[in-house]
């Protein structure tokens, strides 16, 4: 839960503060050694998070515009934006 929801050292201390007093939950001692571990490794424990979660293929570039359309049957479709989306992909790390 700390590690997903990437807890800032206020939150870790009131969700920690909520375990100890939850019943079958943790001690105090228990607590403050995962406060401490998680004040040390917080960024090495998001960043191997972020990239487990990652896709193997990365946004390279991406292009788009929107177009109007300006002559068609009906008089009520004209005008209507159409968006044009274009986006290379690419292996991670290439």
């Amino acid at each position: 839960s700390i590690a997903s929801a990437d807890m800032d050292l206020n939150q870790l201390e009131a969700f920690l503060t909520a375990q100890t007093k939850k019943q079958g939950g943790i001690t105090s001692d228990q607590a403050a050694v995962i406060a401490k571990f998680w004040k040390n490794h917080r960024t090495h424990i998001h960043e191997s998070l972020i990239s487990q979660s990652r896709w193997d293929n990365v946004l390279k570039n991406m292009n788009w515009r929107v177009d109007l359309k300006s002559q068609l049957r009906h008089i009520d479709q004209i005008n209507t934006p159409v968006a044009i989306v274009e986006m290379e992909l690419g292996k991670n790390g290439q």
